[in-house]
C-alpha cells in the first residue's frame, strides 16, 4: 500500500528495495542482488489491483531508471487483472511488458499465465503471453544491414510491376525470413471461416493441448532423481506438525 500518487509510489517502493538489498548484504555481503519493483495502481471503486495501466506501465519504466542509479539489475513484471484469456487480458499485458522492455528489465517474472492479478493462471493465458514475449524478443533483435540483405540484384532483376517471389534472394529467405507466429492467424476472413473460424484463444488451447500430448520428461540420473524425491518427503513432513 502507498499513497495514492505515483511519485508517492514509487518512493516507498524504493526505500523497501533498498531496505531488502542492505538487509541481504548485512547478512551475507557480497551477496547478488536485484533491484524489484512491482507498483501499479488499484481499482479506486473496489481496492482490487490493476495492471497493464498507463500507471503501471510508467511504475515499470522508472524502476528500472532506478535500478540503472544503483548499478543492480532490474526485475520487473508484466502483468493482467483480466479474468481470463481474452483482449483485455493481452492488452494489459503487452502494455505492462512495454513498460518493462523500456525500463531495460534484465529478468521478467510472472511473464507468462498471469490472470485475475495474479490469484490465477491458465494454459490458454501462458500461450497468448508466450507469443507476446517472442513477438518482443523478435522485436529487439537488432536489423542486419549487409551486402545481401540489402538485395540489389533482387531489385534490379524484378521488372516495373512484378514481384519479388520467385527471385533467388528471396528462395533463399523465405522460410526464416520473418517470425513465425505461434498462434496468430493471417489468412483472409473466407479462409479463416473455412478453417474452422477459431479465435486466438481456441487456437492457444490446440497449441497446449498438443504440447502436453507431446511432452517427454527430460533424462536424469536415478541417484539425483531419489534425492529430489527425498527432499521432498522431508519438506511434506515438516508441513505436516505431529507427522514422523
Amino acid at each position: 500500500m502507498a499513497p495514492v500518487s505515483l511519485a508517492a509510489a514509487l518512493a516507498q517502493q524504493n526505500a523497501e528495495a533498498l531496505c531488502g538489498v542492505v538487509l541481504a548484504q548485512l547478512v551475507r555481503p557480497g551477496a547478488p542482488v536485484m533491484y524489484g519493483a512491482f507498483t501499479s495502481n488499484v481499482d479506486m471503486r473496489s481496492g482490487a489491483p490493476a495492471f497493464g495501466t498507463p500507471e503501471n506501465a510508467k511504475a515499470n519504466v522508472a524502476s528500472g531508471q532506478l535500478a540503472r542509479r544503483y548499478r543492480l539489475p532490474y526485475r520487473t513484471s508484466n502483468a493482467s487483472a483480466s479474468n481470463v484469456a481474452d483482449a483485455q487480458g493481452a492488452y494489459e499485458t503487452q502494455m505492462s511488458l512495454w513498460g518493462a522492455i523500456l525500463g531495460h528489465g534484465n529478468l521478467i517474472y510472472h511473464a507468462a499465465g498471469w490472470q485475475e492479478g495474479g490469484l490465477t493462471a491458465s494454459y490458454e493465458k501462458l500461450i497468448i503471453d508466450v507469443e507476446m514475449l517472442q513477438l518482443m524478443a523478435e522485436f529487439l533483435k537488432p536489423i542486419v544491414v549487409d551486402e545481401a540483405e540489402l538485395g540489389f540484384e533482387a531489385i534490379k532483376g524484378v521488372p516495373t510491376g512484378g514481384h519479388f517471389f520467385g527471385e533467388p534472394h528471396t528462395m533463399e529467405r523465405y522460410e526464416h525470413a520473418f517470425y513465425q507466429p505461434l498462434i496468430s492467424n493471417w489468412q483472409n476472413y473466407e479462409n479463416w471461416q473455412l478453417a474452422g473460424a477459431r479465435d486466438a484463444t481456441q487456437r492457444a488451447t490446440e497449441v497446449w493441448k498438443q504440447a502436453l500430448r507431446e511432452y517427454e520428461q527430460p533424462a536424469m540420473d536415478p541417484a539425483v532423481l531419489e534425492a529430489l524425491d527425498a527432499y521432498v518427503e522431508r519438506a511434506s513432513r515438516r508441513d505436516r506438525p505431529g507427522e514422523p
